[in-house]
């Protein structure tokens, strides 16, 4: 099987409400999941209209806005799924780095993150980013 573009080894989550026009600048093909807040969600469907997606392990992909919802817990809310999408049951080359946008690195994601086998944490200027091996990426957990 063909490797699938490095890009999609890294998965960017934006949680930040506001993040909307910026989401213009992020190159197409490299997968995304965003909030669909009313600033995000018509830059997406824009995008969506726009660009295409060459298949399931690219793109950009909107999840449910709750302004009730702390974006640490937002984005939370996304992980099982962001990792049933570019992990080890969907990709021969499963996503080896996660970075969150709009979310601090709080010690409840660091615990979901290190239970998925991420062990290299960096606090950024806009959330954080989180990088596993490849073996540890490829690993199946129950």
């Amino acid at each position: 099987m063909s490797k699938v573009n490095a890009s999609a080894e890294s998965v960017l989550v934006v949680v930040a409400p506001d993040f909307g026009e910026k989401l213009r600048a992020i190159p197409g093909g490299r997968p995304v999941w965003i909030t669909m807040s009313s600033a995000n969600e018509p830059i997406v469907r824009s995008l969506w209209e726009s660009r295409d997606s060459t298949n399931h392990l690219t793109g950009t992909t909107g999840f449910r806005f709750d302004s009730e919802i702390s974006a640490e817990d937002r984005f939370r809310a996304e992980l099982d799924a962001i990792d049933l999408h570019h992990g080890p049951y969907s990709s021969t080359s499963p996503y080896t780095e996660i970075k969150g946008v709009g979310a601090r690195l709080t010690a409840e994601i660091l615990a979901d993150l290190s239970d998925l086998g991420f062990t290299n944490f960096t606090e950024t200027e806009d959330g954080f980013a989180a990088k596993r091996t490849h073996e540890e990426a490829m690993r199946r957990r129950e």
